[in-house]
């Protein structure tokens, strides 16, 4: 008897560090796509064209996970729908856009202003309470977003490019908020991360065709040569990384990192992307960061921390439930369900 518990705390154990991990990887996955996008972009390509090889191409590498989960598309077509235009397409697209104007690391500080966002649609919309920790957070990601465009100054970046970030952030707020409907509910049973992932993927490409308009694209810069840190790569290459690694992989690596951890976890080490995508960009691109970036940037990821952990006030008598789905719920068969990363 105490040999088995013994394995199975060992087993835990494992399970836990392989999660983070994986956690790791998705951070560092999902940090390198401003940075490798960028170069293309500066190169003369249009970054909604960026947008769209990106998500396209990743959707044709996960086709057979969405035909191995095809009844999804039958059940739960508002939530694949919801995904796809909002956490999928509008993500990317406001994101890249917002990289064509500002620095990698000031668009994804912004852009992690998100789960702070997910409060102010719980306590408004939702009409719900909020904690003290939540509101908390929520200062903290106010004052870090102030330091990060240096509001003294008048906004020491491109106002349209701020702005395009935000719109990442809102996009980044209807994940979670969509996020919330990825458990076990009246409508069924919780839908297969993984389904949901390559569905979102297929519904956002088909959305960015329309907008995008990818025949305008101009092919023959895949076949020119885009710098990065002072050398010359052929930008098919920078294209493929944008693919395979930061979208591919960063996905299953951050399914594989929920399953192990909780999601309040698996978050918080997500959060690390920030933090990752400024050093590449300061390492790859240049793209040093003030004194008051810094600061701001940590305060904002402080915030962000905050806001995932935090759970709403519950009334009387009434059970807590998650701010977006970030405290797992179990199913009869005790296996944790959640939502999927961004």
């Amino acid at each position: 008897m105490y040999g088995a518990d013994i394995i199975t705390r060992m087993q835990q154990s494992f399970d836990r560090r392989a999660g983070l991990g994986f956690a790791l990887a998705s951070a560092l996955a999902f940090g390198g796509s401003g940075v490798a996008a960028k170069p293309l972009i500066e190169q003369g390509m249009d970054s909604l064209h960026v947008v769209w090889l990106r998500i396209a191409g990743a959707a044709l590498v996960l086709l057979p996970l969405a035909w191995r989960h095809r009844a999804l598309a039958r059940q739960r077509p508002a939530l694949l729908a919801g995904f796809g235009v909002l956490a999928v397409a509008g993500v990317q697209a406001f994101y890249f856009a917002a990289i064509a104007r500002i620095p990698v690391g000031v668009g994804l500080l912004i852009e992690f202003f998100g789960p702070a966002l997910v409060l102010g649609w719980v306590r408004f919309v939702q009409r719900r309470p909020v904690t003290r920790q939540a509101a908390v957070g929520v200062l903290f990601a106010v004052t870090g977003l102030a330091c990060v465009v240096e509001v003294w100054a008048g906004l020491g970046f491109d106002p349209l490019g701020l702005l395009l970030a935000f719109g990442a952030a809102c996009c980044q707020c209807a994940y979670f908020v969509l996020a919330g409907h990825g458990t076990d509910s009246g409508d069924g049973p919780a839908p297969h991360p993984l389904g949901v992932i390559a569905y979102g993927l297929i519904v956002g490409a088909v959305v960015l065709t329309a907008v995008s308009r990818p025949w305008n694209l101009r092919w023959s810069l895949l076949g020119e040569r885009a710098e990065l840190a002072g050398g010359q790569l052929p930008a098919w290459t920078l294209i493929a990384w944008i693919i395979l690694v930061t979208t591919v992989l960063a996905y299953l690596f951050g399914v594989l990192a929920v399953r192990r951890l909780s999601p309040p976890v698996a978050g918080v080490v997500a959060c690390l992307e920030a933090v990752i995508a400024t050093v590449l960009a300061w390492v790859l691109l240049a793209e040093h960061l003030g004194a008051a970036q810094i600061v701001g940037g940590a305060l904002v990821l402080i915030g962000a921390f905050t806001a995932q952990l935090a759970v709403p006030a519950s009334a009387p008598g009434e059970r807590g439930e998650p701010v977006a789905g970030s405290v797992p719920r179990r199913r009869d068969d005790g296996r944790k369900v959640s939502g999927t990363r961004r």
